[in-house]
């Protein structure tokens, strides 16, 4: 069995099953086109408009064929074994009713034997219960009777849900050798051991499962294979682990460069350089594909990542950023086969810097909470709930929440903590299955019928604003009709349209669709299945029948208004990538009639004098006069060319160029103008942040920042007569206004200060010696700060180091500190146990250091008790 390189096995695997007649198809993004999965964990995602058969694959083809990247974390806690992975690559094969059992077994077989060298004597093969017909496929191939296993439907029968497409499948396996084994004499493929190693997945779709439990045939039988590329490289290079594969291997030594520590040493090192490895891949990519961090979502899932990757790191003594020498490698070991990661090389790494050192801000945040929590704290355990959303809501590892919990005299109910660990899992766990079924429940339904049926609708908007054709379908109330009539709300499909439905952040457009003595308003125009535009009318006169004939023509105003926001994007994505960096891309849009909003990817607030810049910039092509032209190329020479393609945006193998001169090049099927000029200048009204590393502008042009800038003058002019200065001089006499405001307050607030100060400074006439000054007290009103700052006020006027008892009551809360000096400390007061004896008056619970302890409680009429009850004992 020669060695091959994971490259070698991915480009021999595309390259046998593109002679077989099969279409190379790229990875799809991590983004499922789905709304249905969060994130791409199957090479099938992207086919199944074709095993549903709404899109039809070239008939010089008989399949196709893909390495998809993917990305899966219902099993992140196992991750960092010798097979769970977050990242993986899946080699697959599709056939959508060409080619079926025979010619898949067959493949299979000649590619794990031919064109891998695998030993065919530790080859194992799984098939279905009752699926004799794959048994004698096999048999046929020359394996063997003892190499061929029946298993039940947990392990070789495949559903998408309970109802919907189904079928066996069948499996194959690599005897390992019996040293990685359970050592079990009926040890056999399926095993929960290492031993026999399942490496490809030949799944047989030909049934349509009923509620009744009865499997009808399928119209045409499909073939949907899936190979851990991982996992046929481990067995390719003679190892028993996936992360001892070269690309993982060659991440797993970065990690010991950094770290200092040596792979295979220690078992804890070993796990954490795996996970870190494993981690790093996943972000590198899903940051490719236009995820980016944030607290729900594919965003969470990612921050979930980098986060686990940073505390792994700690670990092993990894400290400040470091994912980007990770980074760096990935894009040298797998950038020729993915350029998205190449090409967002700098966008990756300013996010994943950005995150590390955000992550500083995550645990101040983590403390924050603590001491939130130990201030309602009843006893002296934080509860395994408190503990979990630490962990799990902002990212704090549960052992630093013992940690400081420690330093406060307090446990953590980690028993709590894991079933609530559990719990999730069980979650992630269910919600796998349901995106599963999900997947493909969502496909289906009156638009894409429509679609199958009809075909797609032909767009003519680019160059004609009026346009005749047939009305090839009526949908009312989400039910196809036959006709429409006055009063109805109704969606029209059209064979052809002028009206260019919403996508891309561009909305749809209006205008009429009318007839012989037919008129409908068209309010919306939507593309609820790609390809298929609908016209969303409400019918105000006559009746519509399918199949007339009628005249649709777009509301041309509306239209120019509208293109002339949409080419002022492209102006301002590059400008924004001149004046800020090509780590800027663009991460979504509005473009309307009368305003503009583009979020794009940056690390800080854009400065004024930036923003200006840009403006600048944009407005410079505007006044230029640039021409603007079109032109459809395949994604290949776009992409060769320099052309900006959008952040996170899925493209087919043709796409539109839309250029500006030499300014801006960018892939898009929106509507523009013909020359810049027809903008007439752009405004920039707002700039903001709307996510992590995520910027927003919003802007308007032409006629519309016209009336912005007028009002602005308006505005100015009102302003400067009511402060009674010239127009030019309004900030210069705002300023100072403010600043004598400013000044008023501090003024008010040192005399509120002071004022507290005097009526704290009263109870040091009850102040007592027991060894050392010791002040009880009540003062109500007071929060948390509020306390702290009166025993600084008390501890500032004592004449020796001493202690204090604070009782306060504020909002119907009571609560207690003790603090005190060192020397009182060394001369007997502990404030942690005088809380711990006192908090019961208040029916509370707390605790701390010997220099300072809290407790909050239930009841307030205690307050006094409290507070007699520290006198007696301090007394003692």
């Amino acid at each position: 069995m020669k060695y091959m390189t994971t490259a070698e096995i991915r480009e021999k695997y595309l390259k046998f099953f593109e002679e077989k007649g099969c279409k190379r198809m790229p990875s799809s993004s991590l983004i499922p086109d789905d709304p249905s999965l969060l994130l791409t964990s199957a090479g099938m995602v992207q086919f199944k408009p074709y095993f549903l058969h709404q899109k039809e694959l070239d008939p010089q083809y008989i399949g196709t064929t893909t390495v998809q990247k993917c990305v899966r974390t219902n099993d992140i806690d196992n991750i960092g074994d010798a097979r769970h992975l977050s990242f993986f690559e899946m080699l697959g094969n599709f056939s959508f009713g060409k080619y079926f059992k025979n010619e898949m077994c067959t493949w299979a077989y000649e590619f794990s034997t031919e064109v891998l060298g695998l030993p065919k004597e530790r080859l194992y093969f799984t098939v279905f219960e009752d699926d004799d017909e794959t048994i004698e496929i096999w048999k046929s191939l020359g394996v063997e009777d003892s190499h061929i296993s029946r298993l039940g439907e947990d392990d070789n029968f495949w559903r998408a849900g309970p109802t919907g497409p189904c079928g066996p499948c069948s499996e194959i396996y690599f005897d390992q050798g019996p040293e990685v084994g359970c050592g079990s004499p009926d040890c056999a493929p399926g095993c929960d051991c290492d031993r026999f190693l399942e490496y490809w997945n030949c799944v047989f779709t030909q049934f349509d499962g009923q509620e009744d439990g009865t499997l009808a045939p399928l119209p045409s039988k499909n073939i949907d294979t899936g190979m851990g590329l991982e996992r046929i490289a481990a067995i390719m290079q003679g190892v028993t682990n996936n992360y001892d594969t070269d690309v993982l291997r060659s991440l797993i030594s970065v990690g010991e460069r950094l770290s200092g520590k040596e792979y295979k040493t220690d078992a804890d090192v070993d796990k954490s350089l795996r996970i870190i490895s494993d981690h790093s891949r996943s972000v590198t990519f899903m940051i490719a594909d236009g995820i980016l961090p944030s607290n729900e979502g594919r965003g969470y899932v990612l921050r979930r990542l980098l986060r686990r990757a940073i505390q792994k790191a700690h670990t092993v003594g990894i400290e400040g950023p470091f994912l980007n020498e990770y980074v760096d490698e990935i894009v040298k070991l797998m950038g020729d086969v993915y350029p998205e990661i190449v090409d967002n090389r700098e966008l990756i790494r300013r996010v994943i810097l950005s995150e590390e050192e955000r992550f500083g801000a995550t645990l101040r945040q983590g403390q924050v909470y603590l001491a939130e929590a130990f201030e309602k704290l009843e006893g002296d355990t934080l509860s395994g709930e408190q503990a979990f959303t630490l962990h799990d809501t902002y990212g704090f590892p549960v052992e630093v929440t013992e940690e400081m919990c420690a330093d406060r005299g307090v446990k953590v109910d980690m028993e709590g903590f894991e079933r609530c660990m559990e719990a999730q899992r069980e979650r992630a766990r269910a919600a796998n299955v349901k995106d599963a079924e999900a997947a493909w429940s969502t496909y289906g339904g009156v638009h894409a019928d429509i679609l199958k049926e009809v075909g797609a609708t032909e767009f003519v908007g680019y160059d004609r604003m009026s346009a005749s054709s047939g009305v090839r379908a009526l949908i009312k109330e989400g039910q196809r009709v036959d006709s429409i009539a006055a009063g109805d709300t109704a969606e029209i499909v059209l064979g052809l349209t002028p009206f260019y439905a919403e996508m891309g952040g561009e909305v749809g457009d209006t205008g009429v669709i009318e007839g012989e003595g037919f008129k409908a308003e068209v309010v919306d125009t939507k593309a609820p299945e790609k390809g298929l535009t609908c016209h969303n009318v409400k019918v105000v006169e006559g009746e519509l029948h399918v199949g007339d004939t009628v005249r649709a023509v777009v509301d041309e105003l509306r239209r120019k208004r509208i293109s002339r926001n949409h080419t002022c994007t492209h102006l301002l994505h590059a400008a924004l990538r001149q004046v800020l960096g090509d780590h800027v891309k663009q991460a979504g849009s509005y473009v309307g009639p009368d305003r503009l909003r583009f979020d794009f990817t940056h690390f800080e607030g854009v400065t004024p004098e930036q923003l200006a810049e840009v403006e600048r910039v944009a407005n410079e092509q505007i006044m230029n006069a640039v021409p603007m032209s079109t032109y459809e190329t395949s994604l290949d020479a776009a992409r060769e060319s320099g052309v900006t393609a959008l952040f996170g945006e899925k493209y087919g193998d043709t796409v539109r160029v839309v250029e500006a001169g030499e300014f801006s090049r960018e892939l898009c099927g929106g509507c523009h103008v013909a020359n810049t000029a027809e903008i007439g200048f752009v405004k920039i009204v707002s700039e903001s942040s709307v996510g992590a590393n995520l910027r927003r502008i919003e802007a308007v042009t032409s006629f519309d920042a016209l009336a912005y800038m007028n009002k602005v003058e308006e505005e100015l002019k009102e302003t400067a007569a009511e402060l009674r200065v010239p127009l030019f001089d309004v900030s210069e006499r705002t300023a100072a206004n403010i600043a004598t405001i400013k000044d008023f307050e501090a003024k008010r607030k040192a005399n509120k200060k002071m004022a507290a100060e005097g009526s704290i400074v009263e109870y040091l006439e009850n102040m007592v010696n027991v060894g050392y000054p010791l002040i009880v007290a009540r003062i109500d009103g007071l929060d948390a700060g509020g306390l702290r700052n009166a025993w600084d006020i008390l501890r500032g006027r004592m004449p020796e180091p001493g202690a204090c008892v604070i009782g306060t009551i504020n909002n119907d809360k009571p609560v207690l500190m003790a603090a005190a000096t060192d020397e009182a400390v060394a001369a007997g007061f502990n404030a942690g146990n005088v809380i711990k004896a006192i908090a019961g008056n208040i029916k509370g619970g707390g605790g701390g250091k010997p220099t300072m302890a809290q407790a909050g409680g239930k009841d307030a009429a205690g307050i006094d008790a409290a507070l007699d009850a520290a006198r007696e004992l301090l007394a003692k």
